[in-house]
């Protein structure tokens, strides 16, 4: 076997980790099937550590030469502070933001507001409530929250 190319394996899970942490706050933030819990950055993480165990296991064989395998012991550490930065940014320091005490409880009276409707035009809670839909009187007005930005 060629010793020349023993490394690939370490380079190429280090690069999935590096590509692992950029991609959530640029991509995958966008989305709420990936911004709620970050699964496609989890398997991503996943790979790359398979590929970071089996070029470790592979460099620290018998045909690993030193460099090689002070190389590959580096390349997995700074993985694994990637991964361990990752993991407290997204679960521990997102859990410490504060929470919207002042924000509406379910059941809880709507305060009045006006705003831009999918058109752009203004609709206060007034008219939904008082104007009729489908020849009947509302009985009530559903609002919604989403979590992120446009």
């Amino acid at each position: 076997m060629r010793t020349r190319f023993l490394t690939w394996q370490l380079w190429i899970g280090f690069l999935l980790c590096v590509i692992a942490f950029i991609s959530y706050p640029s991509f995958f933030v966008r989305f709420p099937v990936t911004r709620d819990f970050p699964w496609a950055n989890l398997l991503l993480y996943c790979v790359a550590s398979a590929f970071l165990i089996t070029g470790l296991r592979r460099v620290f064989s018998i045909e690993g030469t030193r460099r090689k395998r002070i190389l590959g012991s580096i390349l997995a550490i700074m993985s694994s502070l990637v991964f361990a930065f990752f993991i407290f940014v997204v679960f521990v320091f997102g859990r410490q933001l504060p929470a919207s005490a002042h924000a509406p409880q379910v059941g809880q009276k709507a305060p009045e507001f006006t705003l831009a409707d999918s058109n752009g035009k203004s609709v206060r809670l007034a008219e939904l409530i008082s104007a009729p839909l489908n020849g009947k009187a509302p009985t009530g007005v559903l609002i919604v929250f989403y979590r992120g930005y446009w």
